[in-house]
């Protein structure tokens, strides 16, 4: 039986070096506040608002280093809440995206595309993908055991890299619903 672990990624923004520049200055860089879990990937002290049609989620997190796009990621009932457009879908896969509005301490940046709600995905390296016999791209299903509200999460993308650490990412919406907690196991089906 394959174990990873399941990760919740709360609401966080990736942003590109010129999108940084325009929120918090001309040269500015990014200040580490914690490593991830994902090898080179780290929390910002920074943080920005996000505004939507309706409303402004205030003080969202900046996940680095700096990407070749801005990308917003959120949960579908942020993107309820505050007014905007958010499809599930790989990172990175921003075409017909969500757009917002994105505030930091020196300017304003408008997104014409980039808010998206992530697709669940696990994050293996090609020797975690020959345990697992899974191959990238490929769409598994993880159940999740919990007290009061077992799951099993479908549509769940496989992505392969030497690069990453064994780990699935689900937003916070499908973590409420699952009742995941720090530690959680699932078991990957295939």
């Amino acid at each position: 039986m394959a174990k990873v672990l399941v990760e919740t990624s709360a609401r966080h923004v990736h942003v590109s070096q010129k999108d940084l520049e325009t929120l918090f200055g001309a040269g500015y860089e990014l200040t580490v506040k914690k490593m991830l879990s994902q090898p080179g990937q780290y929390a910002c002290a920074e943080r920005v608002d996000v505004v939507g049609e309706k409303k402004t989620l205030t003080g969202v997190s900046i996940l680095g280093p700096c990407r070749k796009e801005t990308q917003v990621e959120i949960s579908l009932t942020d993107a309820r809440a505050i007014g905007v457009k958010a499809p599930i879908r790989e990172s990175g896969d921003l075409e017909g995206s969500g757009a917002c509005k994105l505030v930091g301490p020196a300017g304003e940046v408008v997104l014409e595309k980039g808010v998206i709600a992530a697709k669940r995905h696990i994050h293996m390296t090609c020797a975690d993908a020959e345990v697992f016999g899974c191959k990238d791209k490929d769409v598994v299903s993880v159940k999740v055991e919990s007290e009061d509200r077992s799951i099993i999460f479908g549509d769940v993308v496989v992505r392969v890299n030497d690069s990453y650490a064994l780990a699935m990412h689900i937003d916070t919406d499908e973590s409420n619903a699952g009742c995941v907690a720090p530690g959680t196991m699932g078991e990957v089906i295939k």
